[in-house]
């Protein structure tokens, strides 16, 4: 599947309701494109990142289809030291309105709350640009959003409603397994406004939701648009191409129109209470950018994760803090063969190269891309560890690599 041609995001807005803090600039220009896209069945979708928001060796692709679980690939963006432990954040009942809906009421007190979100990649080629969706959960900063909008970047900046210029970014921790990850906006701000999240537990079909996102990365005032639920509880496969794959459920499906760029958005219901995030959609070709087929993450999920990460819980596919890293691409082609090796990297300067095939990190075996991930990410950012693989030629090598903090496997 080919990709969608690059759009340049435009710059964020400098009127604003809040005297800003000290904020990072804006990270240098890079080569934005499209997110990544999936098929489902013969249908194409897209998983709603605008870009490329993927590590090295990966493609542009992402393909969704109904089927029997498939291992996840982990890799993890740059993040921060362990918090504090954390009180929890807890869903308010929902309190719709006898299913009628007014968009742009809700879009007036949700809109704060939504923060669009910019990240750069460094690949073998050069970097990359992709842009997505987060939502305020505390008044300090603290953005949920998907994974897969920050996975693999090398640095995140958001912008804010109401408030000039860029703020920097970074991953406090990240669940793997369930396409989650809770961000920290540096620079100290406070006071800011958040969304408000539901209990889903009850949501049903026919329910009316508006969907709340940075559709096409465009920044600016947040897309809106209306529908209504249409199923519950829903499991997809998703692949991102040369073998990365991962498995979502207990989904909620609604027809509300969404785009490239509303990954990490809100699924609203008519109270304009948070429900869901917004994570991935179907298309009717290649080249869709919108689809009235929506999947997100619900709330009682996307909140068991953020507990854990406030709680400083590491484990079951939740990471915090940094996690080492060798610099390779991975796709599962008769194990985790390496498809792309980083310049300057530890694999790099250990002789791994393209075509390798890894089976085992210290004394885990290593059989496929979700095994890798997991062996290696166990390590925190300078420690040393025994890497083994069989070259292109048959050969198999031994060598103990000291892993850095960085986008990559």
């Amino acid at each position: 599947m080919s990709e969608i041609d690059p759009i340049p995001a435009p710059p964020p807005s400098p009127e604003g309701w809040y005297a800003p803090p000290p904020y990072a600039p804006a990270p240098p220009p890079a080569r934005p494109f499209w997110g990544r896209w999936i098929a489902v069945v013969t249908v194409v979708a897209t998983i709603l990142a605008a870009g490329g928001g993927l590590g090295i060796g990966l493609t542009m692709a992402r393909y969704l289809h109904n089927s029997s679980p498939v291992t996840q690939t982990a890799t993890l963006p740059q993040a921060s030291e362990p918090p504090t432990a954390s009180a929890p954040i807890s869903a308010v009942p929902p309190s719709n309105s006898n299913g009628t809906i007014n968009a742009q009421a809700i879009a007036a007190k949700v809109d704060p709350a939504i923060v669009d979100i910019n990240t750069v990649v460094q690949t073998s080629g050069g970097t990359s640009a992709a842009a997505g969706t987060g939502m305020i959960v505390t008044p300090s900063g603290e953005v949920l959003t998907n994974n897969h909008v920050v996975d693999g970047s090398t640095s995140i900046t958001v912008t804010i409603a109401g408030r000039s210029g860029n703020y920097s970014a970074h991953v406090i921790g990240v669940s793997t397994t369930n396409d989650v990850a809770l961000l920290q906006i540096d620079g100290g701000v406070s006071g800011l406004p958040t969304v408000t999240l539901a209990d889903a537990s009850n949501v049903k079909v026919g329910d009316p939701v508006v969907a709340i996102g940075n559709a096409l990365g465009q920044g600016g005032t947040p897309s809106v648009t209306q529908g209504q639920i249409t199923a519950i509880d829903q499991t997809i496969t998703a692949s991102e191409g040369r073998g990365k794959s991962e498995t979502l459920d207990g989904l909620i499906q609604s027809d509300a129109t969404i785009s490239p760029g509303d990954s990490g958005g809100a699924l609203v219901n008519s109270a304009g209470q948070v429900i869901g995030m917004i994570t991935a959609g179907e298309a009717s070709s290649s080249r869709s950018s919108t689809s009235n087929v929506a999947y997100s993450i619900t709330t009682n999920t996307a909140l068991s994760v953020v507990n854990q990460v406030r709680a400083g819980q590491a484990g079951n596919g939740v990471f915090i803090g940094p996690v080492g890293y060798i610099g390779v691409g991975i796709a599962d082609q008769g194990g985790a063969r390496v498809t792309a090796v980083q310049s300057g990297s530890p694999a790099e300067k250990a002789g791994i190269t393209v075509g390798s095939l890894i089976i085992a990190v210290g004394s885990t075996s290593v059989d496929s891309t979700g095994t890798l991930g997991n062996a290696l990410h166990v390590y925190k950012p300078g420690a040393s560890v025994a890497v083994t693989w069989v070259d292109g030629n048959g050969a198999s090598h031994t060598k103990t690599l000291t892993l850095t903090t960085g986008p990559n496997i």
